[in-house]
């Protein structure tokens, strides 16, 4: 993604919450731990990483609090209205705000540049050969910019 492309913007299916980026994303990646597949319904889901400080959200979120497998608490955020799943967010890192890649006005700009939790994957899973993958978690993200 570049410059040019900025703002990112986003929102949910019905259009009861949006959202508006003034950076471009720190990392994008594809996600196949378990909670993730439920996320997305069986599928991996794609998730790009923000400093929270640069995304402005309008419209309210539901927030669904779990203990992901890596033992952080997150905090998913989906409208309440028709039920899209916006964002992620882990009490570890604070600092930072995923948005569900597929909630981009302009999701083909947001290309995944590593698969994570390949272990949860299942067997029919296509793992895009051409990224790099984890069997489990990401390494952790650089410090936010300030």
């Amino acid at each position: 993604m570049t410059a040019d492309k900025l703002p990112i913007t986003g929102g949910c299916l019905c259009g009861a919450v949006r959202y508006s980026v003034s950076a471009e994303p720190i990392a994008v990646r594809q996600c196949w731990c378990r909670d993730c597949q439920y996320w997305g319904s069986g599928s991996a889901t794609v998730n790009a990483v923000f400093e929270v400080d640069k995304v402005v959200m309008s419209g309210a979120l539901t927030d669904f609090v779990s203990k992901a497998e890596s033992g952080n608490t997150m905090h998913r955020g989906f409208c309440p209205a028709c039920g899209t799943p916006v964002t992620s967010a882990s009490d570890a890192r604070p600092q930072f705000v995923i948005l569900r890649v597929g909630t981009l006005d302009r999701p083909s700009n947001a290309a995944p540049g590593m698969t994570i939790w390949t272990d949860s994957a299942p067997q029919w899973a296509h793992l895009d050969p051409e990224i790099p993958a984890t069997p489990k978690g990401a390494p952790p993200l650089p410090p936010a910019a300030r």
